[in-house]
C-alpha cells in the first residue's frame, strides 16, 4: 500500500516554483557495485573541515561538498524549519513541519550530499512522516517511495539552474 504525501509535495512545488520535475533513473545492482568501488576514491577527493589539509594548502576554499547542491538544498527546503546543517559534511536536517491544510500530519527531511561533483547520485534524501493517532499522539507513518525522489529531483533541478546562471554570468 502506497501512502502519498501530497501536502509535502505541494509545499515543495509551490515554494520552489518547480511545476514538474525530471524523473531519476532507477539504480541497478551494477550501478551500486560501481558506486561502492568508487567510494574510496570519492572519499579521497572530498576535503572537509577535518580532512587534515587546510583550504589554503589544497587551493580550495568554501564548503566541503558541491556548492550548487548545497545551495539548491537550502533554496528547495527553505519552507521547513532547519534543525541541523553541516556544509562541510554535507548534511541538512529539517525539524518537523506541518502544513495548515493537514495539521494532523507532519514531515521531516534529511538530505545528504555525497559528492563534490554535481551528479544525480551525489544526493540522498530521506523523508519521515508522522500522523496523529486517536489519542493525539504522533506515530510514525509510511511515506510514498516517490516522495524522496521528487525532492531529490527538485534539488537537482535547482542546482542545474544555479550552475547555468553562473555560466551565463561569465
Amino acid at each position: 500500500m502506497r501512502v502519498v504525501a501530497p501536502t509535502l509535495i505541494f509545499a515543495l512545488v509551490m515554494t520552489t516554483g518547480l511545476g514538474g520535475c525530471a524523473t531519476r533513473a532507477k539504480t541497478t545492482s551494477t550501478d551500486q557495485a560501481a558506486a561502492a568501488a568508487a567510494a574510496p576514491q570519492a572519499k579521497k577527493e572530498r576535503r572537509g573541515l577535518f580532512s587534515g589539509r587546510s583550504a589554503k594548502s589544497t587551493g580550495e576554499a568554501g564548503i566541503g561538498v558541491n556548492a550548487f547542491l548545497w545551495r539548491a538544498t537550502l533554496d528547495t527546503l527553505n519552507f521547513m524549519p532547519l534543525l541541523d546543517s553541516d556544509p562541510f559534511g554535507g548534511t541538512y536536517v529539517t525539524d518537523w513541519h506541518a502544513v495548515a491544510e493537514k495539521p494532523d500530519e507532519r514531515f521531516k527531511v534529511q538530505v545528504y550530499i555525497l559528492d563534490t561533483r554535481l551528479r544525480a547520485d551525489g544526493l540522498s534524501v530521506q523523508v519521515f512522516r508522522q500522523a496523529k493517532d486517536v489519542t493525539g499522539a504522533w506515530v510514525d507513518a509510511t511515506v510514498d517511495p516517490d516522495t524522496p525522489i521528487q525532492i531529490e529531483n527538485a534539488i537537482l533541478t535547482r542546482a542545474r539552474q544555479l550552475r547555468i546562471a553562473q555560466l551565463e554570468t561569465r
